[in-house]
C-alpha cells in the first residue's frame, strides 16, 4: 500500500483510508441554484469497534473519549458544510476526524499537586482581615464608640 492509502492521526495512529467512507448530500441553507443541484455537503464514516487500526488499548481509548459522539454500533459520524466546494469539505472533514483521533489518543497529563507558598497564605489572610475591618466599621455607631 502506498502513502495514499493511509490517513495519519498523529504519530500514533495511521488509519487506512478503505475504513473510512465518504457520503455527499445537499448541503442546507441559502445559497442560491447553486445549493440546489450540488452534493457539496460532506459526512464522514469510521467505524471505531470493527477497524483493524487501533491497538485493544487504544479502542477502548477512543471509544471512552469518544463515547458522546459514538453510535450504539460504534460508527463515529462527522458532518462539513462550511465550503461550496465537495473536495474542500472532504478535506476540511477528514482534517477534523485525524485531529479527534489524535486528541483521543492523547495520554492525559498527570496533575502535580502544589504547595501554596507560607507567605501567599498569609497575604490572603491577612486581606481577608482588612477586608472584615472595612465592613466592621461601616455599621452603625452606637454610643461613645
Amino acid at each position: 500500500m502506498g502513502d495514499d492509502a493511509w490517513l495519519s492521526a498523529g504519530h500514533r495512529l495511521r488509519i487506512p483510508r478503505a475504513e473510512v467512507s465518504y457520503r455527499a448530500s445537499r448541503a442546507g441553507g441559502p445559497g442560491g441554484q447553486h445549493v440546489n443541484t450540488s452534493s457539496t455537503r460532506i459526512e464522514l464514516w469510521w467505524n471505531v469497534r470493527e477497524s483493524g487500526a487501533p491497538t485493544a488499548e487504544q479502542r477502548a481509548l477512543l471509544e471512552e473519549r469518544l463515547r458522546h459522539r459514538l453510535d450504539q454500533e460504534g460508527w463515529l459520524r462527522l458532518v462539513e458544510a462550511g465550503s461550496r466546494s465537495q473536495l474542500r469539505n472532504r478535506e476540511a472533514a477528514t482534517a477534523r476526524f485525524l485531529t479527534l483521533v489524535d486528541q483521543a489518543l492523547r495520554p492525559k497529563r498527570v496533575r502535580k499537586a502544589t504547595r501554596i507558598p507560607k507567605a501567599e497564605k498569609q497575604r490572603r489572610l491577612e486581606s481577608k482581615r482588612q477586608r472584615a475591618s472595612v465592613k466592621r466599621l461601616r455599621g452603625k455607631v452606637r454610643g461613645d464608640e
